[in-house]
C-alpha cells in the first residue's frame, strides 16, 4: 500500500496511505473532498491556517492537531507543542519547534510548528514556517523532507539546501514559493544545490513516495 504526496500549492500538502488522508495547511483550495483523515495546522498565519479550507477538507470523523493559537480560533481540535508526540489511528505526529532566529515573523516563544509525520513505513517532515534552526539540524531517519525555500519569512533556497545536508532525505520537495514570495527559479536553485533527490512540483502534482 503506497504513500502519495500531493503540493495542493504554497505550503499546503496532501498525504494519503490507503484510507488515512493528511492534509497540512490547507489554503485555497479549488474543491471541497471532506475526505480528511486528519488535518495538521503548523501556526495561524493566514496563509497557513484557514478554517474555510480545513471545512473544505473535514467530515464528521476529521481529527485537527494544530499549534495552541489555532485551536483557540477554531474552537476545537487537539494542541500539539514542539516536542510533543500525538499516535492515532496508524499515524503518528511529532512536533517540531519552527521558527525565525534573527527575523521577526516567526518568534521561537510562539511555539509554532513543523511536523515530523510517520504514515505507512516513511518519516516525512514537513518544516512550516522555519529557518534552519538546530532543531531542523538534528532530525534523523527522514525519508521526505517538505522544506520552504521562499526566503523572507522562512529558509531561502540556499539555507534549505544546506538543510538537506543534516537531515539526509531521501526526497525533498520545496514549498513557500509560487504565492506570496518565492519563484520557481527558487525551487529550480533548491533542487541544484541539494543533497538529495528533489522533485520540483506543480500545484495540484501528485508523486509516489517509495515504500
Amino acid at each position: 500500500m503506497g504513500i502519495t504526496l500531493k503540493w495542493l500549492g504554497h505550503a499546503s500538502f496532501k498525504i494519503s496511505h490507503g484510507n488515512t488522508v493528511i492534509y497540512i495547511d490547507p489554503w485555497k483550495l479549488k474543491e471541497s473532498s471532506h475526505d480528511a483523515t486528519l488535518v495538521l495546522v503548523s501556526h495561524s498565519h493566514h496563509d497557513h491556517y484557514s478554517a474555510e479550507d480545513i471545512a473544505k477538507v473535514s467530515g464528521p470523523e476529521t481529527k485537527l492537531i494544530a499549534s495552541a493559537d489555532v485551536i483557540a480560533q477554531q474552537g476545537n481540535g487537539q494542541t500539539i507543542t514542539p516536542g510533543l508526540r500525538i499516535e492515532l489511528d496508524g499515524v503518528s505526529v511529532a512536533g517540531v519547534r519552527a521558527y525565525n532566529p534573527n527575523k521577526q515573523f516567526h518568534p521561537r516563544e510562539k511555539n509554532w510548528l513543523g511536523f515530523a509525520i510517520e504514515v505507512g513505513s516513511k518519516q516525512i517532515y514537513y518544516a512550516g514556517d522555519t529557518d534552519l534552526t538546530n532543531e531542523v539540524r538534528s532530525l534523523k531517519n527522514i525519508d521526505v523532507a517538505l522544506l520552504p525555500v521562499g526566503g523572507t519569512y522562512t529558509m531561502n533556497a540556499e539555507e534549505a539546501a544546506e538543510a538537506t545536508k543534516y537531515i539526509k532525505p531521501k526526497l525533498a520537495v520545496p514549498y513557500h514559493w509560487g504565492d506570496i514570495v518565492g519563484s520557481r527559479n527558487d525551487a529550480e536553485q533548491f533542487a541544484q544545490k541539494a543533497e538529495c533527490k528533489v522533485t520540483v512540483m506543480v500545484p495540484g502534482e501528485t508523486v509516489d513516495v517509495e515504500q
